[in-house]
């Protein structure tokens, strides 16, 4: 079996991010206010990465960021009724069906945590409830409080709506795609039917090749949660074998009935930059999108759940959400429809009717322009897939059949220019892309295109030799990835013509002379640059001819006069001679400077307890031989915050030292003050404590 690359190297930070949500992660806010209005959220577990995987579930707190844990569900918190009644769901599924949870770590108390919860609700034990380890084993990973409640979540949503599902728990041993893609196999290994995610980390080049070997399981449905971050992809949900889920926010009215949905602001959406595109799906993204479908996942409409497992010291009822509160509620509909074997993957929402789907139309998980990839429309977006359930009968259905094989381009023409042929087309049947081909003979084009993946009716090829008569085809390819007959030829013949301007020409003065650097010309003409000509003038718009023949793209005038302003522009020669000239820049050449510095602090952000020290690096850096000492000084800080440097006079850097008296939550931003004789410089950073 193939393990994941970077498994081993990433072990140590494995154990820091299993570590739950009290350590701070660089980036990653502890708690935060959804939408500007209450209730405060917290993430679970630490932000994911490539290789190591968070998961995706959010908890209620209090402003502190304290989660808010209760001895009985909160009122706003769902149980299993509201989710039957608003998705219109039974609660039993017509055959025995096995619902496995992967997840990370070990949940000592889920068994009986399960039980309290049944108890509660009236709801019978489900047929069976079995705990491995991902090898199937008994010899359980060590306990973790953040996945502790990430498995609470998921069993007792996934029994909630499947009432008489068994289920199989797998725990990896750590949160390392490695580790839980061995939970995956071990769970459909031991008869899972369904399997759910609710964790994910982002992309990485090599995951199409791990996805074969952890998630390719013909015949099981398997689920996996979007993320909790917003606009953006995370695996395994970009996978094409898995049901990406999305997350919303549920309205459910007084009588239980449906409400109304929109798009969760923290889903994860998007298209991925490695997955191949599945048949069914047929959007503009050229590979596979997230997601397939979605359900309740605000945390503001999330499940209540009971986890005895002391999380930030709290324990008892929580009410959770996040998209892993989407995946498990999804992946039990799969099996209340009772044809999980017969899905393939997550195409069968795609295949169903009107009336099986509620269509999700409002509501933005993030900023893409408007797109359909992070806001909610009628018909397919990204956020929210396809849909949410209304009813089991849009997930037992089967795929579509492919599309038709694209028609072919027509009308193909050519028109040479200065080292380029412009080529245009009529659109094809069935097109959602196009490739090129070039050659430099008749009927000699290659059979690898030039380009793929070309959008809209037209192509120009550059960097082409002068002279040298090329010869195209053009091929359409559908949704499929299915590529069409390729067009009738057509060729070009590229002249050479002038250069275009030099572009960023940049002056810098120094005692008696100007540096001059600029960029090539990104048009050539068709032939390439051989020199350059410099021009100079005293007034602008009054350069002439100065130099010519010079070759790189730098050049220092000398013998200039201080005081002086002089202005310059470049043109470049090619073998039909110069071209259009740059922009104009000026510079003044003056004596040497006199010496000076600047200050900066690193790093601009830090954490603070409300008790405490943090400390912040202070760094001078000298500038035209300057050697002096600067005293430093501090202002902005209130009076709860006090600050030392170590040493207040420096030459090079100092260690400043902030120091919290007491707890006062915000954050601060102040500025330190660094003086030499006549000469002062200022520098702020901030500090933000909870």
């Amino acid at each position: 079996m193939r393990l994941f690359a970077a498994a081993a190297a990433l072990s140590a930070y494995v154990l820091l991010t299993g570590a739950g949500t009290n350590a701070a992660t660089t980036g990653h806010r502890p708690y935060w206010r959804d939408e500007g209005r209450g209730p405060w959220i917290a993430n679970v577990c630490s932000l994911p990465v490539p290789h190591v995987a968070g998961c995706s579930a959010d908890v209620v707190t209090d402003s502190a960021g304290t989660p808010s844990a209760s001895s009985a569900p909160a009122p706003g918190a769902l149980g299993p009724s509201p989710f039957h009644s608003a998705y219109n769901l039974p609660t039993t599924a017509p055959n025995s069906e096995t619902i496995g949870v992967v997840d990370a770590y070990d949940d000592p108390y889920i068994a009986s945590d399960l039980a309290k919860y049944d108890s509660f609700y009236g709801l019978p034990a489900p047929p069976s409830f079995r705990k491995v380890n991902e090898t199937g084993g008994t010899a359980y990973p060590r306990s973790n409080s953040s996945w502790a409640l990430e498995i609470s979540l998921d069993v007792e949503v996934a029994h909630a709506v499947c009432q008489n599902c068994n289920i199989l728990l797998v725990e990896a041993s750590s949160n390392s795609l490695a580790d839980l893609g061995a939970a995956e196999n071990e769970a459909v290994k031991l008869g899972a039917d369904v399997v759910s995610n609710s964790w994910g980390a982002g992309e990485y080049s090599s995951e199409t090749s791990d996805e074969s070997t952890y998630f390719h399981h013909p015949g099981v449905a398997i689920t996996a949660s979007a993320g909790d971050s917003g606009y953006g992809v995370e695996f395994p949900a970009a996978s094409q074998y898995v049901t990406a889920v999305g997350g919303t926010t549920l309205t459910v009215n007084g009588d239980g009935s449906y409400g109304g949905e929109t798009v969760w602001s923290g889903t994860g959406s998007g298209c991925s930059q490695y997955e191949p595109k599945p048949l069914w799906q047929h959007d503009s993204c050229a590979h596979r999108t997230v997601n397939d479908v979605a359900a309740d996942a605000d945390p503001k409409t999330g499940a209540a759940v009971f986890d005895s497992v002391p999380y930030h010291y709290q324990s008892g009822w929580f009410q959770v959400g996040g998209t892993s509160l989407a995946s498990p509620l999804i992946a039990a509909v799969y099996a209340l429809a009772g044809n999980p074997g017969g899905v393939v993957y997550g195409s069968a929402p795609y295949a169903a009717g009107s009336g099986l789907l509620h269509d999700v139309t409002s509501g933005s998980d993030g900023s893409c322009s408007g797109s359909y990839l992070c806001t909610a429309g009628l018909g397919y977006d990204a956020p929210t897939g396809v849909g949410t359930p209304d009813g089991i009968g849009a997930f037992g259905g089967t795929p579509p059949p492919p599309p038709a094989p694209p028609g072919t381009p027509g009308n193909l023409q050519a028109t040479a220019g200065n080292g380029s042929v412009s080529l245009s087309w009529t659109a094809a049947s069935g097109a959602t892309s196009y490739n090129i081909y070039r050659g430099t003979s008749s009927n000699g084009e290659s059979s690898t295109p030039i380009a793929t993946g070309v959008t809209g009716t037209s192509f120009t090829d550059s960097g082409l030799m002068d002279g040298t008569t090329y010869y195209y085809e053009v091929t359409a390819v559908n949704s499929a990835n299915q590529e069409g007959s390729r067009s009738t030829e057509v060729s070009g013949t590229p002249v050479a013509g002038a250069p275009g301007a030099p572009t960023g020409l940049l002056a810098a003065a120094g005692n008696g002379s100007v540096s001059l650097t600029w960029s090539k010309p990104t048009d050539d003409g068709g032939s390439p640059v051989t020199s350059y000509d410099i021009y100079r003038g005293t007034s602008s718009g009054g350069e002439t001819l100065l130099l010519s023949g010079v070759m790189g793209t730098s050049y220092s005038d000398t013998g200039l006069a201080n005081g002086t302003t002089y202005y310059f522009k470049v043109a470049a020669v090619n073998s039909t001679g110069p071209g259009a000239k740059s922009n104009e820049a000026s510079a003044t050449p003056q004596l040497p400077a006199v010496g000076n510095f600047s200050i900066s602090i690193s790093p601009s952000m830090r954490y603070l307890g409300g008790f405490g020290s943090t400390t912040y690096t202070v760094t001078i850096t000298p500038s035209n031989g300057f050697s002096g000492t600067v005293s430093l000084s501090l202002t902005g800080l209130p009076s709860h915050l006090t600050y030392s440097f170590s040493p207040t006079q420096a030459t090079t850097s100092s260690t400043l030292t902030l120091t919290a008296s007491g707890a006062s939550f915000g954050g601060v931003s102040f500025t330190v003050t660094g003086t030499s004789g006549s000469i002062t410089h200022t520098a702020t950073a901030s500090l933000f404590v909870f």
